[in-house]
């Protein structure tokens, strides 16, 4: 498998920690879940995905399968050192502090955030939708890992860019309303809406809980039909991967 199918992730990691975030590239499946798909739920070939999923394993060279979760767009966290995901768990985060276990997200258009504790203990994967973050998602996550924003390091993948992303009256308010300096992430376009900011939205959050080591979140999933699936872009289509795990 090429290497295309990783992204250039360019961010320095503890020593023992490794991270990976999957492109469309380079896997079996079929239009329009061409060709890297790692979803179940998507409608694509059981056996392709399987077949994707063990050319990731294989790739990334990772100690063990990742923890799929059942991703609902919500804040739920999972411990993977506490809960044994052998089924998708409902969750939209996982952390851990286990060598061994790979916390993974899947996504098409919205935020995965990628964390690490600066000593490499703990680890975490967070799904960030503008349903996360409006729900806490990125909070809960810190809390379940234990560790002062400090004293961890923070990736954001690629997401939907604002120059795609139009929402209503509704999303805004669901930021503005409890943190009205969120109001800079949202413009008004010529249609009435709003086009909204996930990464923006997402550093000022990462900054109000101390974490200020975050990188990343250049790459827009609409813009870059080649390399990333985009569910606002295409409706039907595949999920890329976000991954960290402990050697």
């Amino acid at each position: 498998m090429s290497d295309a199918a990783l992204l250039p992730m360019n961010w320095r990691l503890p020593a023992g920690v490794r991270a990976a975030f999957t492109t469309r590239l380079g896997g079996v499946s079929a239009a329009p879940w061409d060709s890297f798909n790692l979803a179940m739920h998507v409608g694509d070939d059981p056996s392709h995905v399987a077949a994707n999923r063990a050319r990731l394993t294989k790739l990334a060279e990772l100690p063990a399968e990742p923890a799929w979760l059942a991703q609902v767009h919500g804040a739920t966290v999972c411990d993977l050192d506490v809960v044994n995901v052998l089924a998708p768990f409902t969750a939209d985060a996982a952390v851990a502090g286990g060598a061994g276990r790979v916390c993974a997200v899947m996504v098409a258009d919205c935020m995965p955030v990628l964390f690490a504790s600066r000593d490499g203990r703990r680890i975490g994967a967070a799904h960030a939708g503008w349903r996360g973050l409006a729900a806490g998602v990125l909070e809960r996550t810190v809390v379940a890992l234990g560790v002062a924003g400090r004293d961890l390091t923070a990736w954001m993948g690629p997401a939907i860019s604002r120059e795609h992303f139009e929402v209503g009256d509704e999303v805004r308010a669901a930021f503005v309303d409890k943190d009205a300096g969120t109001a800079a992430a949202f413009v008004r376009n010529e249609r009435g809406r709003w086009r909204a900011d996930l990464v923006a939205l997402a550093r000022r959050r990462l900054a109000a809980l101390g974490i200020h080591q975050v990188h990343g979140g250049e790459w827009c999933t609409f813009a870059d039909r080649e390399r990333f699936f985009s569910y606002r872009r295409d409706g039907k289509g595949g999920r890329m991967a976000a991954l960290i795990w402990k050697e």
